[in-house]
């Protein structure tokens, strides 16, 4: 992982903060995140991670705090924002039209016309197959709707529909969280595919073994404030959810503000 030392953080956040009813939901939060690595963020429901991260997607607007897109100080207000970023979240839920095929959910809203105005069918299909075979060559369902695929493959879609419009930083909600464990080993894969291409993905995952599989280093947070970021490679399970549970820095972790104070 050093040689992530000398690079600009493809993201930056520095003092993050955002209050609702003046109950700071995300308090002074800093993270980043380099091209090709995978950073998890953990904590308990109400941490303040899923609020952190729709900061970074535009769901949301921050009170106070700097974001920062390859060095530079990015203004994200809104998704589309976010977008020209080429920041891209993939939900839980997926947000895939069941009832059309990879093709048309890859150009759902930016369709491809022909030049006498009809959809140019031959051309998505003929793009969505060049993306997928980056991403998972095996996926050959191309004309299925995609309420006829697996998990595993329903993600493929979601992802390669990201990635297909430059998306650099990628946002994973739970990715796996209803998947068995075939379909969560081919969602691996796609992680680590994207990882090559020098992506950079942030990871809200509550499978441990899942993180120590896929992500780089961990950011835990607890009451809206970072506990510590580690290396996984510096950390054991056990350390990762005692920073969960109690808020204890290890060793092997750089603490944040949120991090218990003993004496």
């Amino acid at each position: 992982m050093s040689e992530t030392e000398n690079k600009t953080p493809l993201v930056e956040l520095r003092d993050i903060s955002i209050a609702f009813g003046g109950i700071k939901a995300v308090d002074h939060a800093s993270l980043d995140l380099f091209p090709g690595e995978v950073v998890a963020l953990l904590g308990h429901n109400g941490a303040g991670k899923s609020t952190l991260i729709k900061i970074v997607s535009g769901a949301y607007k921050r009170d106070t705090g700097k974001i920062f897109i390859n060095g530079e100080e990015a203004h994200i207000e809104n998704p589309r924002d976010a977008k020209k970023y080429g920041i891209e979240t993939i939900y839980q839920t997926l947000a895939v039209a069941d009832n059309v095929d990879a093709a048309a959910n890859l150009y759902l809203g930016r369709e491809l016309q022909t030049a006498w105005g009809t959809l140019d069918d031959i051309a998505m299909e003929a793009e969505a197959r060049k993306v997928m075979g980056r991403l998972n060559p095996n996926f050959q369902r191309f004309k299925d709707p995609v309420s006829k695929l697996s998990g595993g493959q329903r993600q493929s879609v979601a992802i390669a529909r990201a990635i297909l419009f430059n998306a650099r930083i990628l946002i994973m909600d739970e990715p796996t969280a209803a998947l068995g464990p075939q379909e969560t080993e081919q969602v691996g894969d796609l992680i680590k595919q994207l990882k090559k291409e020098g992506i950079g993905i942030f990871l809200i995952s509550h499978d441990i073994h899942d993180v120590f599989d896929l992500a780089d280093r961990v950011s835990v947070m607890k009451n809206g404030q970072v506990v510590g970021h580690a290396k996984t490679s510096d950390v054991t399970k056990d350390e990762v959810l005692g920073m969960i549970i109690m808020g204890k820095c290890p060793p092997g972790a750089i603490p944040g503000p949120g991090a218990l104070q003993t004496a």
